[in-house]
């Protein structure tokens, strides 16, 4: 086959890889009822004026499934932290101390569960449309390499045979990821 064909086919199988690491980014957040540190992720502190990630001015750790540990390394910080947390509209009631902010995760209700599950199986849907999109604009590149010349007809259809797969593998993992993560949150 070409190497137009080839290249083609590499950079869908490029994007399509980013698609499913923005696709386990963007779940790794989303709430399940055991403690994980991704759920602060998108926090931003008042960092003497800057938002700044949490994890920029403090150590963060789980001791247990129910309870994540803020650090700050200057204490000055722990009320823009508490207030950061709580203002990040995440469902958590942080409570400090004079050296650090502890965040017990509630446990969820079956009702929040399913309007996660919703959420998750939303984003796995968003994640397939990019995929879709990725393989139309690659099957529109080797259909104009084809009506210009540069591969054959019978190149053409190898590779539209290549990315055809490639984009149903891609859905399959985006299903799969879906489907752990919906499991995770589902876990009582």
């Amino acid at each position: 086959m070409g190497t137009i064909a080839d290249d083609i086919l590499g950079d869908l199988h490029g994007r399509i890889l980013k698609t499913l690491d923005q696709l386990r980014a963007d779940l790794s957040a989303v709430r399940t009822g055991r403690a994980s540190l991704h759920l602060l992720d998108n926090v931003r502190v008042d960092y003497y004026g800057t938002p700044t990630p949490l994890n920029q001015v403090a150590t963060m750790s789980v001791p247990e499934a129910r309870l994540i540990v803020v650090k700050p390394w200057e204490k000055s910080m722990i009320p823009p932290i508490e207030k950061a947390i709580r203002d990040a509209n995440l469902g958590l009631n942080p409570m400090s101390d004079k050296d650090l902010v502890r965040v017990p995760i509630p446990a969820l209700t079956e009702e929040r569960r399913k309007e996660i599950v919703k959420q998750v199986k939303h984003k796995g849907e968003e994640h397939k449309i990019a995929v879709r999109n990725v393989r139309r604009e690659a099957k529109e590149l080797i259909e104009v390499a084809e009506k210009d010349g540069d591969i054959s007809g019978d190149d053409a259809e190898k590779a539209l045979e290549k990315m055809q797969k490639e984009t149903d593998d891609g859905v399959k993992k985006i299903d799969e990821i879906v489907a752990a993560k919906e499991k995770d949150v589902l876990q009582v």
